[in-house]
């Protein structure tokens, strides 16, 4: 772990660790899958790993909000909120693919302040804390220096995450990049802070899917708002574009608002 002056990356480590125990246990098993009332895929494994999160907050933070995807909020009146998602990208876990991950974000005083995109089966631990840098492991990570969008390589989870309008707007934006890919869930969202992928754009994301991405890209020098510039929080509308520089930013923006 890097020497952040912040003490919230050892806390993560430790929610990660916990929620990888029972999440790698179960990977590529059997399993009971229930439909939620988003029609969204839940396991055992994604309950079981925000409940050994929780626990251990319970015991290192136990004034701290916590909103979690599995198990609801918790004093979120607190100055400080872990945003939790165990598994995001339960639908790959499903399908024995690897790119799924966990997601911590921390909110102090309404702003992230720390993000964690952990990859289990990788073996990569994405953190940054805003104003402190971002890593991959050992290594300092920074987003790349790309401010066309014509030079742009941009990704996305996938088409049906769309409505049509805002598919419309994804795609007139898309076509004008160098590259779009699909697929990756949260693992484009790391490698926006690794500097290998230069957009994310998404739309019908829950704060635990967007808020630990963005405290990593904020970290490793990147821009992540909502489609209309404006900062994310707990009550953002769910569209999300993330981008290496504010000049991608501005240009970005601009195309999905045409």
């Amino acid at each position: 772990m890097p020497s952040f002056q912040s003490d919230l990356p050892r806390t993560a480590e430790a929610l990660a660790d916990a929620a990888a125990a029972h999440s790698l246990r179960w990977f590529r098993q059997p399993l009971d899958i229930i439909t939620k009332a988003d029609e969204s895929p839940v396991t055992l494994a994604d309950r079981a790993a925000e409940t050994a999160m929780r626990d251990i907050l319970g015991a290192r933070c136990p004034a701290d909000g916590i909103y979690g995807e599995e198990h609801g909020p918790e004093r979120l009146d607190a100055g400080r909120i872990w945003v939790l998602d165990p598994i995001d990208g339960t639908r790959s876990f499903i399908t024995g693919s690897p790119l799924w991950g966990t997601l911590i974000g921390v909110l102090e005083g309404a702003r992230v302040a720390m993000g964690m995109v952990d990859m289990p089966v990788l073996g990569e631990r994405w953190v940054g804390c805003v104003g402190e840098g971002a890593w991959r492991n050992e290594e300092a990570v920074r987003v790349s220096a790309c401010t066309q969008v014509a030079q742009a390589r941009i990704v996305t989870t996938s088409p049906d995450i769309f409505n049509a309008a805002d598919w419309q707007a994804f795609d007139r934006l898309s076509r004008q990049c160098a590259m779009r890919r699909f697929g990756g869930d949260c693992y484009g969202y790391a490698q926006l802070a690794g500097g290998t992928i230069d957009l994310v754009v998404e739309t019908g994301l829950q704060p635990y899917d967007y808020l630990g991405p963005a405290g990593l890209i904020e970290a490793a020098g990147g821009v992540i708002t909502d489609w209309h510039g404006a900062p994310l929080g707990l009550s953002s509308d769910g569209r999300v574009i993330a981008a290496a520089t504010p000049e991608l930013h501005r240009q970005a923006l601009a195309l999905l608002a045409t």
